[in-house]
């Protein structure tokens, strides 16, 4: 590790001792030492710590595809500066970059250990809040709709959760690109947000029928493209409006996550829809590394050369103002808790961002 900067030997960080429901009973602020970065690996100095609703599994303990040893600090995702680098990337030292942290927990903290291959730059240009918002939801966005579903112009989408993150920044994404946008959300509030992002139709879902509504806009036809983030609630309807030949993503499973592990699809209701099931993964390694995923969990990771032009084709877009993070909520470290809570019950919208100090 390098030692160009004067570092403390402790950082705060919110930890998860036994797992709970509740993150403000569950969370603890602790004092812990500052982790070291080893070989291809960062030391970030968190500026911003973007929530994701993954997050909450590090929390209840619930539904994750790797369990952590408690006591364990959850958070994926980081923005800050470079303030110590392992062997072989010392070259990124006092760079300011958005992140992954490692195996997607360590986010929660001062201080973040983030693998290189999951860190991109972030140009000093884009202010905060609007820089720690930019990379889950957008990458998310740009995997499903051009790497999966090839989106063009002219063709038609359905966005789940149009409010949400992931889902406003898929809006903006999918109007760049000429399509005609469907969103979905679940308030009258967040209804009037999809339409001020760019949707061309925007659905209550709790009071309207969005099956009824999209088969009725398209003549009978549905839609090319389907950003599924919610999952088992809406997937047999979201089949039943998606076109010939159309492209369903699975993009997450917000409605509930215990389905991304049980026998959901049935093969003869794809056979009878004529349709395509992309599956989306935001999981970065170096190409070297990739097919060892491949061979030792069957796994497709992408690579962080793709990552790297994603981030490129995202910044360009906000220089443009083609696209801009939705932030909904900006809350201190100290509250983290009491926000991820919010986050849960559904009741902020775009992004949820601790800025610290």
């Amino acid at each position: 590790m390098s030692d160009e900067l004067i570092l403390p030997g402790s950082m705060r960080a919110w930890r998860t001792h036994e797992w709970g429901m509740d993150p403000c009973e569950t969370l603890r602020l602790d004092t812990v030492p500052l982790p070291k970065p080893e070989a291809g690996e960062l030391l970030v100095r968190a500026q911003v710590i973007p929530l994701n609703i993954n997050d909450m599994e590090r929390i209840t303990g619930k539904n994750m595809m790797v369990r952590p040893d408690l006591p364990v600090i959850p958070g994926m995702e980081v923005m800050g500066t470079v303030v110590a680098a392992g062997e072989g990337v010392g070259e990124w030292l006092g760079r300011r970059v958005a992140a992954m942290a490692k195996q997607a927990t360590g986010g929660f903290a001062e201080y973040s250990i983030c693998p290189v291959v999951s860190a991109f730059e972030m140009p000093e240009e884009i202010p905060i809040p609007d820089a720690g918002a930019l990379y889950f939801p957008y990458h998310l966005a740009w995997l499903g709709l051009i790497d999966r579903a090839e989106l063009r112009s002219g063709e038609t989408v359905l966005i789940h959760a149009g409010a949400g993150g992931a889902g406003s920044a898929a809006i903006q994404l999918a109007k760049s690109l000429g399509a005609r946008v469907f969103a979905t959300a679940g308030s009258k509030e967040k209804v009037q947000m999809c339409l001020d992002l760019g949707a061309d139709v925007a659905i209550n879902y709790s009071t309207e029928d969005f099956k009824a509504i999209v088969l009725e806009e398209t003549d009978m036809v549905g839609v090319d493209v389907v950003f599924d983030g919610v999952g088992e609630a809406v997937m047999a309807e979201s089949m039943d409006c998606t076109a010939y030949n159309g492209r369903y993503l699975m993009m997450g499973f917000a409605s509930d996550k215990k389905f991304a592990d049980e026998k959901l699809i049935v093969p003869r209701r794809i056979s009878t829809g004529n349709l395509k099931i992309c599956g989306v993964l935001l999981a970065y390694a170096s190409e070297s590394v990739v097919p060892v995923m491949k061979k030792a969990m069957g796994w497709n990771f992408c690579s962080d050369a793709l990552g790297t032009k994603i981030m490129a084709e995202i910044v360009q877009r906000v220089r443009e103002g083609k696209v801009k993070p939705v932030i909904g909520e900006i809350a201190d470290f100290n509250d983290l808790p009491a926000a991820i809570t919010r986050l849960r019950d559904r009741e902020t919208y775009g992004r949820v961002l601790i800025v610290l100090d």
